[in-house]
């Protein structure tokens, strides 16, 4: 079985959607005065394609918070089931864990592959942009899978941000080129510090006592640390535009997260203490308007109705008798 056939036929399509967005941006660019063939164009275009692409996963990102969630208020009641099979290695425990577990995961709505989705979705879209580039350097494939012509794939293989680094080179094969390896390398320091504030975010500010003392939040630690080296690995073998694409993407990710820990904390965390505090501190500040404000500001007052008490209506006989005594 061909795997490289495979993954090449699943990623076609990918790469047609990925070359469109990146030819509209790349011809939109150059309509407004930009060089067509310089490294920013290339790299702003990269950047409109992070957009498009994280823009039409918000939905999934948001699912992905609520299962997030719900997967760290049901880690106390998942940690019982394995320690009431704690040290039980025979197939029966093992296959009952298994049972209770998945059926803990279907009465709360929970998934645990639901959270690495927008991930998921992200690595073939990562991919396809690194096999477009990879491409675009290749004299044997003169163009892409779809708007990426001939000319285009060759204006993108040799562009070079500011004239001086090769958007195709990477710290592995620079060279000794000084500009890409400074580049790579600042730009990997920004993405370990991107993604260590939206980790450290959701980890410090986002998360109740019962979440911050259950075993996923001891994994979330670990992986908190261990990210820099993957941010390192990547820096050192993946090319100038495709680090690019990482970088933008993290930093809507991170942007994206304090937009939500702020506006839709996790109940009982300390996100959600101070989202309390500032509405409570806003319905304070809520001005009064009196009749001087209002009348420097042109407000329309409305005046409350008074209380006016209603006059007895009078019988027409006393009333004629009432006029009567009067004339005399």
């Amino acid at each position: 079985m061909d795997f490289n056939a495979i993954f090449t036929t699943v990623l076609w399509p990918i790469k047609w959607v990925v070359e469109a967005i990146l030819v509209f941006f790349h011809t939109v660019l150059t309509a407004s005065g930009m060089d067509k063939d310089a490294g920013l164009t290339w790299v702003l275009s990269i950047v409109g394609l992070v957009l498009v692409i994280r823009a039409a996963l918000i939905p999934i990102f948001v699912r992905q918070i609520k299962s997030q969630r719900r997967m760290l208020e049901v880690a106390p009641q998942i940690k019982k089931i394995q320690d009431k099979y704690k040290g039980k290695k025979d197939q029966f425990s093992r296959e009952a864990m298994s049972r209770e577990t998945m059926a803990m995961y279907k009465r709360t709505g929970t998934n645990p592959l639901s959270s690495c989705l927008p991930l998921l979705i992200q690595m073939p879209i990562f991919f396809s942009l690194f096999s477009v580039l990879s491409n675009a350097q290749n004299p044997n494939i003169p163009e892409g899978v779809g708007l990426l012509n001939a000319y285009l794939s060759q204006s993108f293989g040799q562009a070079s941000l500011f004239g001086i680094a090769p958007l195709h080179l990477a710290i592995s094969t620079a060279n000794g080129n000084v500009a890409v390896i400074v580049i790579a390398i600042i730009m990997v320091i920004l993405m370990t510090a991107s993604q260590f504030i939206t980790q450290l975010q959701i980890m410090s500010k986002n998360q109740s006592a019962e979440m911050k003392a259950s075993p996923m939040y001891r994994q979330q630690r670990i992986l908190l640390y261990l990210l820099p080296l993957v941010f390192a690995f990547s820096g050192y073998t993946f090319p100038l535009g495709v680090m690019f694409y990482w970088l933008v993407s993290n930093a809507w990710t991170m942007v994206q997260q304090f937009i939500v820990i702020r506006n839709m904390p996790t109940p009982g965390s300390e996100a959600a203490l101070a989202r309390e505090a500032r509405l409570a501190k806003r319905q304070q500040a809520r001005p009064v308007v009196t009749d001087e404000l209002a009348a420097e500001t042109g407000t329309l007052m409305v005046e409350e109705p008074k209380n006016v008490q209603r006059q007895q209506p009078v019988n027409k006989n006393r009333a004629k008798k009432k006029s009567g005594n009067n004339k005399r």
